[in-house]
């Protein structure tokens, strides 16, 4: 058992030091970490995790880890919290060293040019994360391409907060299904 604390740790280590973009841009990762390496969970379920993280309070990635975390230790709460550890310790590492050294550097040319192209490297781990949510498991029916047609009118063309979107999204679902 504690192999599986030591993949876990690794596992979300790794996944919080190269996450560039923040939780939406690891989400890729993530899965195929924990539905194709180690097989933790399936698809439908990281689908479902997805979702549920999305609605609870804080970062999606740390949510995430704590649920995956739960369920690859066999419904262990120091799992959760080794997950969670793991995916936060790179942040914590990298801000405490960023901020010690990015006022000295923050006008080098290098500096710059790496955080410009880090940009959009996020921004495809993103766009990939969204085309990897599109699977069966979350289209079921015409109903959900409805709701995600809906939802993404609402956030993109009227400027629909997230909270108002899920809020009606979640009504949406009660009332259809």
């Amino acid at each position: 058992m504690i192999e599986t604390y030591l993949q876990l740790f690794y596992t979300f280590f790794k996944i919080g030091l190269f996450g560039f973009g923040g939780g939406y841009a690891m989400l890729s990762m993530i899965q195929y970490e924990v539905v194709e390496a180690h097989q933790w969970l399936t698809a439908g379920e990281f689908t479902d995790i997805i979702a549920i993280s999305q609605i609870t309070p804080g970062p999606i990635a740390i949510n995430s880890a704590t649920y995956i975390g739960y369920q690859a230790t066999g419904g262990s709460v120091l799992g959760s919290a080794v997950a969670t550890f793991a995916v936060c310790l790179p942040s914590i590492i990298i801000m405490a060293l960023i901020c010690r050294f990015f006022i000295l550097f923050k006008e080098n040319k290098y500096v710059m040019a790496a955080l410009s192209g880090m940009k959009p490297a996020a921004i495809g781990l993103i766009a990939a994360a969204a085309i990897l949510l599109m699977n069966k498991q979350n289209f079921t029916d015409y109903a959900s391409v409805l709701i995600f047609i809906g939802t993404f009118a609402l956030s993109y063309f009227f400027k629909w907060g997230a909270i108002r979107t899920i809020i009606l999204a979640a009504v949406a679902g009660y009332v259809i299904y």
